[in-house]
């Protein structure tokens, strides 16, 4: 996850001449100012990018703090390294998402640099009164249940917080710059860790209108409800729209993304000899139908391939897991374990996995599956289909020895699928 390294793409956008700040826009603009300056982030991604700015500007020049899901901290010299609940929201997140709040009330700096990633929606919580952190929690659970798109997820989340939907800029005392890594299909910094200082197009109406749309206005807490009635009524006040005073404030620069790693990954492939192909549509939508219409995609390339090398065929994206049944697993071991059944009996192989290196509440990224996996399945007395109807894909690829697990990598720029068809051999 070289390409995707959240530290080197802080140095490939940020810089100092003398006592000046420059970040270099993919518009090619340029942002400057005079340092000391004061850093907040949040997200899987945060610290690696805070150690970017340390080794750029010097730890010297720099305050702050940022908070990172459980195994992504790394040492800082100057700035505050915070663990907190993902992907649900603690007591932690909480309690940091206070402090940043007093950081930019008073920042001793003339400018503020934000550090946002994936993650940092559930990582930075500070629920509107009066719903509590409990309320929160369980709203979250239940649209995560209900298979919401990260868009819809955080459409809600906006509109129950304080720091989302460009929150943190209603408290900063000085102009904002953040530097954002995404995690979300279009690249969008007003849904990229629910942004807190972004400017936010959707409105509470949206936010009610995705409960009725998964059936949920009657199942979340009465606080939520109520506050979220409230604001499609006017009697709360929206979150910070692109027209409002405090967006003239912000600049919010995207610098990796899902594209980012799948360049990287190809580079490499080529480097061992493959043949690339790369999706260039994300892969989106309810996931055990999207593997399968990607192991129809698959199997089409393989079959029009006819170089003398390996094709390793690339995609991205981040797919939806509606929780029905009582197993233990993630998307991305879900999209694999969909995938045994159709490539059954092929010379294909696939690694579907979070570049996060976590997927659900495990400690898998994902998971390896190929042409042999329902035979070695069948062997075990495993059943594919059974193991997906219960959602119990990580038990699945534990048992045949195929999981991926690497640790947290601390960057996220959503999922990667890796298939590899062989060499043109006259047969497919």
């Amino acid at each position: 996850m070289t390409a995707a390294d959240p530290t080197r793409l802080v140095l490939e956008h940020l810089a100092r001449e003398g006592s000046e700040v420059l970040v270099k826009g993919a518009d090619g603009m340029t942002r400057r100012w005079r340092a000391p300056t004061l850093v907040v982030g949040a997200g899987k991604a945060a610290a690696r990018m805070a150690a970017g700015c340390e080794r750029v500007l010097g730890a010297e020049n720099l305050r702050g703090e940022v908070v990172v899901a459980d195994g992504c901290a790394v040492d800082l010299q100057t700035i505050t390294v915070t663990e907190a609940g993902h992907p649900l929201p603690d007591g932690r997140g909480a309690a940091a998402a206070r402090r940043l709040i007093d950081l930019v009330k008073a920042p001793q700096a003339d400018a503020i640099l934000g550090l946002f990633s994936g993650g940092a929606s559930s990582l930075l919580v500070c629920p509107r009164p009066p719903i509590s952190l409990d309320d929160k929690v369980r709203t979250t659970r239940l649209l995560l249940d209900c298979g919401t798109d990260i868009k819809e997820l955080n459409t809600v989340r906006k509109h129950l917080s304080l720091v989302k939907g460009g929150g943190l800029l209603r408290h900063a005392a000085a102009p904002v710059t953040t530097l954002i890594i995404s995690d979300v299909v279009g690249d969008d910094p007003g849904t990229i860790a629910s942004g807190p200082t972004s400017p936010d197009r959707t409105r509470f109406a949206d936010a009610w209108a995705v409960l009725q749309r998964y059936h949920l206005t009657r199942r979340v807490p009465r606080t939520v409800a109520r506050l979220l009635r409230d604001g499609v009524g006017g009697r709360v006040p929206e979150t910070v729209k692109p027209d409002s005073p405090e967006a003239a404030r912000c600049c919010n620069l995207v610098i990796g993304s899902n594209r980012t790693a799948l360049h990287g990954a190809a580079d490499m492939a080529r480097e061992m000899g493959c043949r690339v192909h790369i999706e260039t549509d994300p892969l989106v939508g309810d996931t055990a139908d999207t593997a399968r219409h990607f192991a129809a995609r698959i199997r089409t390339l393989a079959g029009e391939h006819r170089a003398r090398q390996p094709l390793c065929i690339l995609a991205g994206g981040e797919t939806t897991v509606r929780v029905h049944g009582r197993g233990r697993g993630g998307r991305n071991m879900e999209f694999a374990l969909a995938l045994a059944d159709v490539i059954a009996g092929t010379q294909l192989a696939v690694l579907s996995a979070g570049t996060d290196g976590i997927d659900g509440p495990t400690t898998a990224a994902g998971a390896f599956v190929d042409g042999t996996t329902r035979e070695r399945a069948a062997q075990r007395r495993l059943n594919p289909a059974l193991a997906l109807a219960d959602n119990d894909s990580h038990t699945f690829f534990a048992q045949l020895g195929d999981l991926f697990e690497c640790g947290p990598t601390g960057t996220n720029v959503m999922d990667i699928k890796i298939a590899l068809a062989p060499a043109f051999s006259g047969s497919v």
